[in-house]
């Protein structure tokens, strides 16, 4: 099984339009953060992309993605979906599914009403068959997805848990129930927005906090803003002394597990 983080930045993204700090003109390719969305891939060759943000074509240039076997949505914010017309390619012959919860669901019908609309004139549109995701999740060859219900402030979104990996984007809180289907994992992916505290985003030290409750074996901080670089959340990971490896991702990091 493989992950592959397409993007690892906030709303904004990394440079933000106007800035000039230090992190939006750092020379390092890491402190460069489009989108938040992953692409996960099984051991039969699936190919499953968490979200499809604004990036998502620069994204799978990139990553060399020409073929996908579903789409899993977390939530219908503009930075978490508004690629969706870009898969356009990748499903002329078929359609391609898109899992996303019932209140979801009925939010991409209303933005991407041409998308669902039959007799739309002019122009192309993407075969996209829109899935309600039920507690049971998906199974997709030999992955199975399980949606984990999280809080982004007061508004209900969803992280998945496939098989080893938990993949928890844009997160304010845990619920006790949603801990429990994240037991035994290994391969932990967190909303770590910023060091100082934010009402709908972990903060570092909160997203530690909740690591230390589920004791992976990797820890890997996504959804970052541009208050830090990339070197300087790798020491703050460090200084924390976690008993597991902890790091933030970066846009194009592969990792691999059983």
């Amino acid at each position: 099984m493989k992950l592959r983080f397409l993007g690892t930045g906030t709303s904004h993204g990394i440079p933000v339009l106007g800035c000039d700090c230090r992190v939006c003109t750092s020379p390092d390719p890491r402190d460069t953060r489009y989108r938040c969305s992953a692409l996960v891939e099984g051991e039969l060759g699936e190919r499953v992309l968490i979200d499809a943000g604004p990036e998502f074509r620069l994204q799978a240039l990139r990553a060399g993605i020409c073929r996908l076997d579903a789409v899993l949505i977390t939530h219908a914010h503009a930075d978490h979906v508004h690629g969706l017309d870009d898969l356009r390619p990748l499903c002329r012959k078929n359609p391609l599914a898109v899992w996303a919860s019932k209140e979801d669901e009925q939010e991409l019908r209303e933005r991407f009403s041409y998308v669902f609309r039959e007799g739309q004139e002019g122009g192309g549109k993407p075969r996209l068959k829109l899935c309600e995701l039920g507690p049971e999740g998906v199974r997709i060859g030999s992955l199975q997805a399980i949606p984990i219900p999280l809080e982004h402030g007061e508004r209900r979104v969803y992280g998945y848990r496939i098989g080893p990996l938990a993949y928890l984007t844009d997160c304010s809180g845990i619920p006790e129930a949603s801990m429990r289907l994240l037991a035994g994992i290994r391969v932990l992916v967190l909303d770590a927005l910023r060091e100082r505290a934010h009402p709908t985003h972990f903060s570092l030290r909160e997203a530690f906090a909740v690591a230390l409750e589920l004791r992976p074996e990797r820890l890997y901080l996504t959804h970052i803003c541009h208050d830090l670089t990339h070197g300087e959340v790798l020491g703050l990971c460090a200084a924390a002394g976690l008993p597991f490896i902890a790091e933030p991702a970066y846009d194009g990091l592969s990792i691999e597990f059983i």
